[in-house]
């Protein structure tokens, strides 16, 4: 990879980068990781290293791995820590319904429309603020945006990891922005309500609670984001002079248009199909019980939207185009996008095991509960603390990758901490989630890290993890100053958080 010019910054992050590359290979490193839990849980269990669970009450101790029933789990459970590791299955799937897209030749002369009717300066942007809305339908930006952004960057004669690292930016920094709300909305605040009611029995949070903040956050992040990229990314990575070729930019031949045009009719069928159960009250694809939607079979079989719509699109763009003469050429996409894969299913072998070896270990949990009750006897002014809950967030993010998890831990320690200081559990919530977010791109811990490294690995065979980390962290720094002035602002001026969400918490008399 040829470097562009070089500043402090970029010294800097050429060491970064440098030093995580002289780690071993990511699977060998995640296998490692795993062997290194095992023992450091045989040694937590011989100290009286042991924290109380803020949420039940209930001590939490080290669990010794190298035991009779530690080695059971191991053994017993190898399958199907890696079976079960989520986002393999989100992978495999969405990947199956794109193959056919890619196969069929939609996807190239999809990028080719953007990439020719796109000026060059407004494909960031939009790469960006792409990633952000794409959180709304869960973590398909993982799986579908990030390596379409490098295609796209490639494809317009740039350096393929800044699109990636655009994309990545706003699906994962920008986690919990957004325009719209999204599954894990309803999730957080009903954690945040049971943990208001240890102060006030009557408390309730709206899944709603977030969205001004959210909303603004969107176009800042997208904004940030753009900026880190052309500013700060791109000088770095220079020109690329790797073997991955470019999609060829031609204007589209008589046949995909023809190709396009049938898409597009499938996909508006399609869609119609979909809004026919979504918009009625009683629609089939929401809930069955109350109707709502982010609750409904629709959000909870996203990926099978994705598959099923991919496929539908990228069937008749071959039918149109000619590019798809039988159901053999079908299959053969299909199959053609899993060979792909092959080195990430390798990594997420090993990385299933130390996800799970560190969360049988309880040391994670003992890690956020001893951070948390640090910053609760810290006795700091109330920006400060709020920064400081902001920054303790996301060390712990850079061990424990469940967003729903740390705040399962967090919130009863934290909301009744900050009510009595007249924060709303609103806006508690509103600073872990910034906290969650800013880390995401740069914590091995996060469950599609070792998917990013797979899709580097596309455009540079060497690149690993200090490729990525020295490639994010302009964007977690840059993302952290912008939030946190937002934050300052957001308090100074005491502006709601969302509807019917305050920013302070006044007791009920």
């Amino acid at each position: 990879m040829t470097k562009g010019k070089t500043n402090l910054v970029d010294k800097f992050l050429n060491v970064v980068e440098r030093l995580g590359n002289l780690l071993p290979h990511p699977a060998t490193l995640f296998a490692g990781f795993a062997v290194l839990v095992i023992i450091l849980s045989w040694v937590a269990s011989l100290t009286d290293l042991e924290v109380v669970h803020p949420g039940t009450g209930e001590t939490v101790v080290p669990f010794n791995l190298i035991s009779a029933e530690g080695l059971d789990m191991i053994l017993s459970k190898m399958v199907t820590n890696f079976t079960g590791f989520a986002p393999l299955g989100t992978v495999l799937v969405a990947l199956l319904g794109i193959g056919i897209a890619e196969g069929s030749g939609l996807i190239g002369s999809v990028l080719r429309l953007v990439v020719l009717s796109s000026p060059k300066k407004m494909l960031t942007f939009v790469i960006v603020f792409s990633g952000v809305i794409s959180n709304t339908a869960s973590e398909v930006g993982y799986v579908l945006l990030v390596p379409l952004a490098a295609v796209i960057f490639l494809a317009a004669g740039r350096h393929p990891f800044g699109g990636l690292a655009a994309a990545f930016a706003g699906v994962s920094g920008g986690y919990s922005a957004n325009l719209l709300l999204g599954t894990i909305d309803p999730l957080l605040a009903g954690l945040s309500e049971e943990a208001a009611r240890i102060i006030d029995p009557s408390y309730t949070v709206n899944p709603a609670c977030n969205y001004y903040f959210m909303f603004v956050s969107t176009f800042l992040i997208a904004g940030l984001g753009t900026w880190t990229t052309e500013k700060l990314v791109m000088p770095r990575l220079g020109e690329y002079t790797g073997d991955e070729k470019p999609e060829e930019i031609h204007q589209l031949t008589k046949q995909e248009k023809k190709g396009m045009i049938y898409a597009l009719v499938a996909s508006l069928l399609f869609t119609a199909w979909v809004l026919w159960g979504l918009i009625p009250a009683d629609g089939f694809l929401r809930h069955p019980v109350d109707g709502g939607i982010l609750r409904s079979p629709f959000m909870s079989g996203i990926v099978a939207f994705i598959f099923l719509g991919s496929a539908v699109a990228g069937i008749a763009y071959g039918v149109g185009a000619k590019t798809f003469k039988n159901d053999e050429d079908v299959m053969d996409g299909m199959a053609k996008s899993m060979q792909t894969l092959g080195s990430y299913i390798v990594l997420v072998f090993f990385a299933a095991q130390f996800v799970a070896y560190f969360n049988w270990t309880n040391l994670g949990l003992i890690f956020a509960i001893s951070g948390a009750d640090f910053l609760q006897s810290a006795n700091l002014g109330s920006i400060p603390l709020m920064l400081g809950f902001v920054v303790v967030a996301a060390i712990i993010n850079l061990v424990m990758g469940s967003a729903s998890a740390k705040w399962a831990i967090m919130a009863p320690v934290f909301i009744p901490m900050f009510m009595l200081l007249g924060f709303s559990p609103e806006f508690t919530q509103v600073a872990y989630r910034v906290g969650d977010s800013i880390t995401n791109i740069i914590s091995p811990m996060m469950s599609y890290f070792a998917l990013i490294v797979a899709f580097m690995q596309r455009y540079d065979p060497k690149a690993g993890i200090g490729t990525i980390v020295s490639t994010m962290l302009p964007y977690s720094v840059v993302f952290f100053i912008g939030w946190a002035i937002m934050l300052i602002i957001w308090i100074l001026l005491g502006l709601p958080i969302g509807p019917g969400a305050p920013l302070d918490y006044v007791p009920a008399n």
